[in-house]
């Protein structure tokens, strides 16, 4: 099957033997009787272990990313943290990108350094000699692109120098989405997603998930998605599938919108920088070229404007809603410095190109000349 087919049919594929409904119904019921008390009946015990919904989702999130096993959690972030329980001991250590998502960051220097975990970040869009690092890294986690910056990262040629020293390379696919990349054909180890985002689509679920061909891996992430309990709920499984079911026609169309409001932007006097990875001044391109089949629906720019004119500008949007997250169907604008982003102290963020007057615009599936008039209104408006 091909990705769209798949989106839809796989993991609900009609069962014929009860009613032939083609839609998975959505399993509500916590536990499940049984006749024997040795034989669980048709495999399931209790929902936070195993759950037909969820397992349908599952079954379909893996199959998008051409992987053999995923796992489906309550939020991105309890998949993060249930991979890096599964994963990490005291005296390891975790080498990152120097971009990413602030609740990632937030885990690997509030929570798992509590547990003796090193963390480091490195701009893993330069060559680097992974050899050298003392200790070497048990983990090397990567967004591309990344969030905010849209940094594109060479996944083969990293996942080539992991395995060299013995790491694992995780990939955070949010961005990308499995319909624009897929991180396992590359040689990464595992791919994380936050479904709230892309995956789901409309704002309206929360959601994680890994996923990962190798299954020693898959059976210790299983393990810990039990024993954690980080689960996704029944409801929120089918809202997921739902969702997915447009996602290769979603996708399409936040492209389409987002390379030309990029185009847009870098001809705006009051935009100083427009980072998007289908602009070929963007660095990396090629890279991105080459790994992604297609450049998602994340536009990030700097205006050359004082704070209250930054402010004049974001209040004078109409259908571009100030608000966090991104994914969505509608188009959602933040300023990472205060928002996604506000829990990394401001010399780290300036560091990272995180500046006060750096934007980041999710941009929906709306009519692209709404957006654009929304745009040429709020400059005008300052």
């Amino acid at each position: 099957m091909k990705f769209s087919t798949k989106a839809i049919h796989t993991g609900e594929e009609p069962n014929y033997e009860i009613n032939g409904e083609v839609v998975s119904p959505i399993h509500l019921s916590t536990t499940f009787a049984r006749r024997d008390p040795e034989v669980p009946a048709k495999g399931y015990e209790y929902t936070r272990t195993s759950n037909p919904t969820r397992e349908a989702l599952e079954k379909k999130l893996a199959s998008l990313e051409e992987a053999r096993f995923g796992l489906a959690f309550a939020s991105g972030l309890a998949a993060e943290t249930s991979l890096l329980l599964s994963l990490l001991k005291k005296g390891d250590m975790i080498l990152a990108s120097d971009d990413l998502y602030g609740g990632t960051r937030r885990i690997f220097e509030s929570v798992i350094k509590k547990f003796g975990v090193e963390y480091r970040t490195v701009d893993l869009t330069s060559e680097v000699s992974l050899e050298s690092l003392e200790p070497e890294p048990r983990l090397i986690w990567i967004e591309t692109p990344s969030n905010p910056l849209l940094k594109i990262i060479d996944i083969a040629s990293l996942s080539r120098k992991a395995h060299k020293i013995g790491s694992m390379l995780v990939v955070d696919n949010t961005f990308a989405t499995p319909y624009f990349q897929n991180p396992l054909k590359f040689g990464c180890d595992v791919v994380i997603h936050s479904t709230t985002k892309y995956v789901s689509g409309h704002s309206d679920t929360l959601g994680g998930a890994t996923v990962t061909n190798n299954e020693e891996l898959f059976e210790k992430l299983k393990f810990h998605q039990n024993a954690v309990g980080a689960v996704l709920s029944p409801f929120d499984s089918y809202m997921t599938m739902r969702g997915i079911k447009t996602l290769s026609i979603r996708m399409r169309e936040h492209e389409k919108n987002a390379i030309r409001i990029a185009e847009y932007l870098t001809n705006r006097s009051e935009v100083e920088r427009v980072y998007y990875p289908g602009l070929e001044d963007h660095f990396n391109h090629e890279v991105a070229k080459r790994q992604m089949k297609g450049y998602g629906g994340i536009v990030s720019f700097t205006l050359n404007l004082n704070k209250e004119k930054i402010r004049r500008f974001l209040r004078n949007l109409r259908y571009i809603a100030l608000g966090e997250s991104l994914g969505g169907v509608e188009s959602l604008i933040e300023i990472p410095s205060l928002m996604t982003h506000a829990s990394i102290p401001k010399n780290i963020r300036d560091l990272m190109g995180v500046t006060d007057n750096l934007i980041r615009l999710s941009v929906g599936i709306e009519d692209i000349d709404d957006l654009i008039e929304d745009l040429e209104n709020a400059f005008g408006g300052i």
